[in-house]
Parts: C-alpha cells; sequence; structure tokens
C-alpha cells in the first residue's frame, strides 16, 4: 500500500539560512536530531543501509551533502557525478532522512554548529580518535554525542565508478 509522503523532497531540503529555525523548531518538539554527513555522489545500497541505521539513533535524520566544490577537494577534479542540488533532492526523497542541507565547505564544522546535532553519525572508516578534531569538538561543545557504524561491504561509489571505467 502507498502512503502518501507529508512532505515532497524538496520541502525536506533546507537553506543553512533555515537551518536554525527548523532545529529550535525539533528540540521545542523533544525530537532527538541524528545528523551526518557526506558527498553521495552517486547513491548506492551502502547509502541506504548506512542512511537507515543513522536514522535509527534519533527522530530525524539530517543530512549534511558537501557542496560540488568541498566534493572536488575530497573527490578529484572528475567528481562530482551529480550536481549538489540533484545529490539533495535524491536524498531528501528516502524515507529515511527528514532533512538535507547543503554545505559548501570541505569538513562540516561549521554545519555542525548550526545543525547542533544530538548525535552525530559517521561512518566505519572513523573513530571518535580520528574524526577531525574541529568536528568533534563542535558536536560535543553542543551536548552531542557520537556514533560510528560499519560500513557495508564492497559498496562505494569509487568502487562503482572504477567498475564501470574497466
Amino acid at each position: 500500500m502507498y502512503a502518501r509522503p507529508l512532505m515532497s523532497a524538496r520541502e525536506k531540503i533546507l537553506s543553512l539560512e533555515q537551518l536554525h529555525a527548523w532545529r529550535e523548531q525539533l528540540r521545542e518538539a523533544g525530537k532527538r536530531l541524528v545528523v551526518t554527513n557526506g558527498c553521495f555522489d552517486l547513491l548506492h545500497a551502502g547509502h541506504v543501509t548506512y542512511l537507515e541505521q543513522a536514522a535509527a539513533h534519533g527522530d530525524v535524520l539530517l543530512v549534511g551533502c558537501n557542496g560540488d566544490a568541498s566534493v572536488r577537494e575530497l573527490k578529484g577534479p572528475s567528481r562530482p557525478l551529480n550536481a549538489e542540488a540533484d545529490r539533495a533532492l535524491v536524498l531528501a526523497a528516502l524515507a529515511s532522512v527528514g532533512a538535507v542541507a547543503i554545505f559548501p565547505e570541505k569538513r562540516a564544522v561549521n554545519f555542525l554548529r548550526l545543525a547542533k546535532p544530538d548525535v552525530y553519525v559517521k561512518g566505519g572508516d572513523y573513530t571518535p580518535e580520528t574524526l577531525v578534531a574541529d568536528e568533534r569538538e563542535a558536536v560535543e561543545s553542543g551536548g552531542g554525542e557520537i556514533a560510528i557504524i560499519p560500513f557495508v561491504p564492497g559498496k562505494s561509489t569509487t568502487s562503482i565508478i572504477e567498475r564501470m571505467n574497466d
């Protein structure tokens, strides 16, 4: 049976300027905010599984999506494959995602300071100790905690691109 979503995917995309007021509404409603971030350049089963697991840590999942320039910095000049607005829309269409915000920096520090997560989720290639110190400080100074969840083995955008190029 099909259930019509309460919000369209486009309505779930927030500007950084909207983030503070949106976050305050969640606090007033007593909702636990989970935040994660990444490039999400070519959405695959590993991403979907990761985002569903992240969402299980609270009431609402906010995904920070790296902007195009920061993806190039992180992944190289041939990336992203999809523009930031397209990546944000695909993420926002997922049932597990409550909202998406695009941020321009390579690191999520400013985004995290605005979001003030109750829980910041990162993938299994990180530990709390190897997390960017400024990101960890931004989360912990706002009273948030950090959760590390495992990646789905063999699922990555880079490996998909490599198979396509073989």
